[in-house]
């Protein structure tokens, strides 16, 4: 008997771009928003996350990988960011619920300095989002029951951590949301103007 005789659900075809990621670049220089294929047959679904050879717009080495879970939906974490040596480049996914997903760029000599752009990233879209060093990063939760994994390019510093509040008006991320649940580190960051990048 074949192995295709006892395959009780044969892969889904593959085609000829197969491994190829689909990647958008945003109004944000080098912040990239990455549609991985998925191929699913009767059993479920696969697809690759990350791949250095075949995401050639992302030349970064990841170091660390990181795993958040939020409880309830309107749940903020941000504006984060680690000062230089040891920023971090980061990789995102969504991979239980949704989230609202923000990069803000934090760069005092770039055209689009106190920009931000935001991406809905969730466990059915699949979005990732490549947010450089040099940004700040944050989200709100969409859904309860929320897990988030992300790839850094350079381990966790409590020296260099920093953060600025998340309702920042030079800034002025559009939430959604009139009494989110925030942390008291983010409760109580500085503004942008008050620190120093």
């Amino acid at each position: 008997m074949s192995s295709k005789d006892t395959t009780p659900y044969p892969l889904a075809p593959r085609k000829r771009d197969y491994w190829n990621m689909n990647v958008t670049k945003t109004k944000l220089d080098e912040v990239l928003i990455i549609d991985p294929q998925v191929f699913g047959d009767a059993r479920g679904w696969f697809m690759e996350t990350y791949s250095k050879k075949k995401m050639p717009e992302i030349d970064t080495q990841f170091v660390q990988d990181n795993h958040s879970y939020s409880a309830q939906k309107g749940t903020i974490r941000g504006i984060h960011f680690q000062r230089s040596p040891m920023a971090q480049a980061k990789l995102l996914r969504c991979t239980r619920g949704a989230i609202m997903d923000f990069a803000v760029d934090l760069r005092p000599n770039s055209d689009t300095f106190k920009q931000w752009v935001g991406v809905e990233l969730s466990e059915e879209n699949k979005k990732q989002i490549y947010i450089p060093r040099g940004f700040g990063h944050a989200f709100i939760t969409l859904t309860d029951d929320v897990e988030v994994l992300y790839k850094a390019d350079n381990y966790y510093s409590p020296e260099h951590d920093a953060a600025i509040h998340w309702s920042d008006p030079e800034i002025n991320i559009f939430w959604g949301v009139e009494s989110p649940i925030v942390s008291e580190k983010d409760s109580t960051a500085p503004l942008l103007k008050e620190i120093r990048l």
